[in-house]
């Protein structure tokens, strides 16, 4: 005989009506946002890998001499603060032809140069002595290709040479010290160390995944709680009926399932849509090719089953009640109290990351499990905090508004939690990035231009530099340093410094003019030492934006959706109420209240926790966090709390009309 379940599910799912179909579409719109988002994190993840594979042929794997076929050198230069990397390339003679370098047609000859289109661009926009005369050719430019680069912003130039040219024989090695220029004998582009600009993306987006994969994990399964309070009466009364437990759990997971597969699917389809807004979006370097951010059919599949399964499972776990004694959930006797166990577990999870951050320098993969442990530790320590709160203010009320709100925060802690939770989570990362002052503090050398000599006499080259930089009309200084200087701008190198006065137009003309007075190694300006901490300054800060952007987004659909279901759940109660004579005015002040009193304590707790921590870091790096940060965090407290609010508001019309019904039971 074949099973029942599925059957009775859908006949149960039919016969529900438009309040059934309306809890199940808030139930979709919470698995459809949670989908979105966790796709856009696996997206920033896994392009951010792309990306950086992009840039790796640049630095040249080195192999052994018999191998080789080429040589190849990187360097890097600056123009108004954006690096642009030279690749300098040159096919050793009675060797194999060496493969095109990505992005490329075919091997550059000498005299051959390939620009990024952002570069051929650039180029045309400024003044020849600026940029272009950096890199002479009688036979025009190429293209480099969109395989070769990693954003549509990058600028990047391939030079064809000889073996024999200066500025490959004479260019540095690089190294640790130094991961902006490089040389090596090359066999093809296979490189495995990616560029200095985009090596620390990933990492970025991980921990920015980090930061908000807990509150969208918890809105996806969020999907499956919506509408709990109707659907436990509903299957109390089957359960009462002869129905096993087994069974009921059957109808549940299925029922959940295909609401959160068909939110999934929406939210898929939404990721897809909104791909080529989504490239726009700058990160790093610059923004995104489309086809970076694509995760793949498979991934796509991966992230719908399992906000399906979240939604599934959390819908099933509601139902121990329902198991253990359906007629107390059939005539609402269930008061939904919460253990002190969670304040006790609280405690030792804040000691234990307090001990361990402490305890020395952590490991990337550390940091980023302490900080879930810290989210799972105020999700745990949530719904009892709500619970005693609405036990306290349920002594001391003196509104009927308040007296309402305390009773529905003791009587249902955990879906109260479940409204605030986004918004309180997202306080934890608001408190962190406006007061938390990441990053390195850099050289300040302005005005300034170096070229190392390496294969030639300061004092020669210095007068060679004033030359070159008199007739770029460029008014400087030019003074030589030695190798046991190591108060400037070439840190115990010896070569030349051209101090410029003006602006950034004439230190842009000055690096030109002086870009060939010493083959193969690139003039440069502070910016060329300060890269990396700047590059990872700005990565932190723009993943801190992009958290806080999301986090609030995760934030508002959390609490917008649970309020409207909580509304249809409590569809019987509003109704009763107002049939009582409670106006509509007191039943909407507590619901504000139910969500608002909470919200201050808990969000509250989480922000001043994610201060300490800001504080801790800015400790680190010995700096201050300044009147900025606390503009910054009374603007994320007033853009959260409006945005609870809003949220708020759009589901009071159908309150309105849930309790404009005057029948005895609305349902």
């Amino acid at each position: 005989m074949p099973s029942p379940v599925l059957p009775l599910a859908w006949h149960l799912t039919r016969a529900s009506g438009r309040r059934g179909l309306q809890s199940h579409l808030l139930s979709a719109a919470a698995a459809a946002a949670g989908a979105l988002v966790l796709l856009l994190l696996l997206a920033s993840y896994l392009g951010s890998g792309t990306r950086a594979d992009r840039t790796a042929w640049r630095l040249p794997d080195a192999v052994p001499a018999k191998e080789a076929t080429a040589v190849q050198t990187t360097g890097t230069t600056y123009v108004g603060h954006r690096p642009v990397t030279v690749v300098s390339l040159a096919q050793l003679p009675n060797r194999p032809t060496t493969p095109a370098p990505p992005g490329l047609i075919r091997f550059p000859a000498p005299g051959q140069v390939y620009l990024s289109p952002a570069l051929a661009k650039l180029m045309d926009e400024l003044p020849a002595k600026r940029l272009a005369n950096r890199f002479p050719t009688k036979n025009g430019y190429g293209t480099i290709g969109e395989a070769g680069l990693a954003a549509p912003e990058e600028l990047v130039a391939v030079m064809g040479r000889a073996p024999a040219d200066p500025a490959i024989t004479r260019a540095p090695e690089g190294g640790d010290f130094d991961t902006q220029t490089a040389r090596g004998r090359v066999a093809g582009f296979d490189g495995t160390k990616a560029s200095m600009f985009t090596a620390f993306d990933q990492q970025a987006a991980v921990l920015g995944g980090a930061l908000l994969v807990v509150p969208v994990i918890v809105l996806a399964s969020a999907a499956g709680r919506l509408g709990a309070a109707r659907r436990e009466q509903r299957l109390a009364a089957l359960r009462l009926a002869g129905a096993t437990p087994r069974q009921i759990l059957a109808m549940t997971g299925a029922e959940s399932a295909a609401v959160g597969l068909a939110g999934g699917l929406v939210g898929a389809l939404a990721y897809v849509l909104l791909l080529p807004v989504l490239a726009q979006v700058p990160y790093g370097i610059g923004t995104w090719f489309a086809g970076q951010l694509w995760v793949g059919v498979p991934w796509l599949g991966a992230v719908v089953a399992v906000v399906a399964v979240l939604t599934s499972v959390s819908a099933m776990t509601t139902l121990r009640g329902v198991a253990r004694s359906p007629l107390g959930v059939a005539q609402q006797a269930d008061p939904r109290r919460t253990r002190l166990i969670r304040l006790v577990l609280f405690a030792a999870v804040g000691l234990y990351v307090v001990v361990t951050a402490h305890g020395g320098s952590l490991t990337a993969g550390q940091s980023i499990a302490l900080v879930v442990l810290v989210y799972g530790a105020f999700w745990m320590l949530g719904p009892w905090v709500v619970d005693m709160l609405g036990r306290v203010l349920s002594r001391f009320a003196r509104r009927p508004a308040t007296l309402l709100a305390a009773r529905r925060l003791s009587d249902d802690p955990r879906g109260a939690w479940r409204t605030v939770s986004g918004l309180v989570l997202a306080g934890l990362v608001a408190g962190f990035f406006t007061v938390g002052q990441v990053g390195i503090v850099g050289m300040d050398y302005p005005g300034q231009v170096a070229v190392r000599a390496e294969h030639a006499s300061p004092r020669e080259l210095a007068g060679q530099a004033r030359e070159l930089l008199a007739g770029a009309g460029v008014k400087a200084t030019v003074k030589t340093a030695s190798a046991d200087d190591w108060d400037g701008l070439l840190n115990g190198s010896k070569g030349v410094v051209a101090h410029v006065e003006g602006g950034r137009a004439q230190l842009d003309a000055a690096t030109t003019a002086l870009s060939s007075i010493s083959p193969g190694n690139q003039p440069f300006t502070q910016d060329h030492v300060n890269a990396e901490g700047d590059v990872t300054t700005r990565l932190i800060g723009e993943m801190g934006l992009a958290v806080l952007a999301l986090g609030f987004l995760v934030a508002a659909a959390s609490a917008g959706l649970t309020a409207a279901a909580t509304v249809l759940d409590r569809r019987r109660v509003y109704g009763l109420l107002r049939l009582a004579g409670t106006p509509l005015k007191v039943l909407d002040r507590a619901r504000i209240r139910e969500t608002a009193l909470p919200l201050v304590v808990l969000a509250g707790g989480t922000t001043a926790t994610g201060i300490y921590a800001g504080l801790k870091v800015n400790d680190m790096f010995h700096l201050s966090p300044g009147s900025s940060g606390a503009v910054r965090l009374a603007i994320c407290v007033g853009l959260g709390t409006v945005t609870m609010f809003a949220a708020l508001a759009g589901s009071r019309p159908l309150l309105r009309r849930v309790t404009a019904e005057r029948a005895q039971d609305p349902d």
